[in-house]
């Protein structure tokens, strides 16, 4: 499989993993009144579940045993929802800027990340 095809399921899985963690965020902030950066990182936890099934299943069809793979997926996992955080809570809270486009910058930074890291580390 090409990069590129590769790419574009990564992109795919994403998006569906992304849904996943916006739906949480505006749950948790609009409905039960949460900061935006609890709402996002509770979001990222669970869509990053998805995510990990779904890129070891369809994206890169991994031969790593679990046992492997697992752990060094929660590890960049871990660095992109300190990266993810740290960039949600310093555009909404510090910079003011309204919490869904915070989220959006952070999701664009965290996709190059969690791409490359998975690519050449997990997978």
């Amino acid at each position: 499989m090409t990069r590129f095809v590769q790419f574009q399921k990564f992109v795919i899985v994403g998006v569906l993993a992304t849904a996943t963690q916006y739906a949480v965020l505006v749950l948790m902030v609009r409905f039960l009144g949460a900061a935006p950066v609890v709402g996002s990182s509770c979001g990222y936890v669970i869509s990053a579940l998805l995510n990990y099934y779904l890129n070891y299943r369809l994206t890169f069809r991994s031969a790593q045993s679990h046992a492997r793979a697992l752990p060094r997926f929660a590890l960049i996992a871990a660095i992109g929802l300190l990266i993810n955080s740290s960039i949600v809570w310093l555009l909404s809270e510090r910079a003011s800027l309204p919490y869904l486009v915070a989220q959006i910058i952070a999701t664009a930074i965290v996709l190059i990340w969690n791409f490359g890291a998975n690519k050449k580390w997990t997978f």
